[in-house]
């Protein structure tokens, strides 16, 4: 039985670990050639090896989200790999939980850069690309925190909230050339990120999500899945929130 993105080409970036890595392994099980994008060398090579020993479609390519150059070679790869790119899935990004008052602004100009700056530069090298395939698609992987405020994370939440709106802006543009831009909005899920949070957060912020648990990779990849899938045909500028019912109190 063919997967839900047979004959689609994924590029997805920070597929070394966590959620991207998730994202990787799901892609690739239900029948897209994946380009496993990350700048951790070693293990986005293992993640792109060990789906290949699974007779499954994949390469990796080192990237740097905030380098131009690094882009061109990515998107370039997967054609070169592939033949074509389909789908984006903007997932790489950098946590800080400072405030205004702490955050130094070489801090603040490293999470722009890469949770915000990144995904403008990566849909703006691929959209000639993914307008060519005539049924492309960009999963823009956002935050809860793009909508819900702490007094922390000033930096995150600004880049995740930007990640929202450039997302709508671009979905609008290109509603009529053949490319849907959609978002992701996670909650609390295991992964680099959530391990720098102490004992004491990560419990406070438990207490706040409904069904009491943290969510997995996979969960936030299988809403990607359908995002990037012909399923998804009319859907473009939504939002897609995975956060255990965090946001609902």
């Amino acid at each position: 039985m063919a997967g839900r993105l047979e004959g689609k080409v994924a590029l997805i970036t920070g597929a070394a670990c966590g959620i991207g890595r998730g994202h990787a392994e799901v892609f690739a099980a239900e029948g897209a050639s994946v380009v496993v994008a990350d700048v951790l060398t070693e293990q986005g090579e293992e993640v792109a090896a060990r789906l290949r020993d699974q007779g499954r479609n994949a390469v990796f390519q080192k990237l740097d989200v905030a380098s131009e150059t690094h882009w061109a070679s990515a998107v370039a790869a997967a054609v070169t790999h592939f033949g074509k790119l389909t789908t984006l899935v903007n997932n790489a990004a950098v946590f800080n939980n400072d405030g205004i008052d702490a955050i130094s602004l070489d801090a603040w100009n490293k999470v722009i850069a890469v949770n915000l700056t990144g995904p403008f530069i990566g849909m703006k090298a691929a959209l000639p690309e993914l307008e060519k395939s005539g049924n492309g698609a960009i999963v823009n992987i956002s935050s809860l925190y793009a909508i819900i405020a702490t007094t922390g994370f000033v930096a995150y939440h600004a880049s995740k909230s930007g990640m929202r709106m450039l997302s709508k802006s671009v979905a609008l543009q290109y509603a009529r050339r053949g490319v849907r831009v959609n978002t992701i909005l996670p909650g609390n899920v295991e992964g680099p990120s959530a391990a720098t949070l102490t004992e004491e957060e990560n419990a406070a912020i438990l207490k706040l999500v409904p069904m009491g648990v943290r969510g997995q990779p996979a969960d936030i990849a299988n809403g990607a899945v359908y995002l990037a899938s012909d399923d998804a045909r009319y859907v473009t500028g939504s939002e897609l929130v995975i956060d255990g019912g965090w946001s609902l109190p």
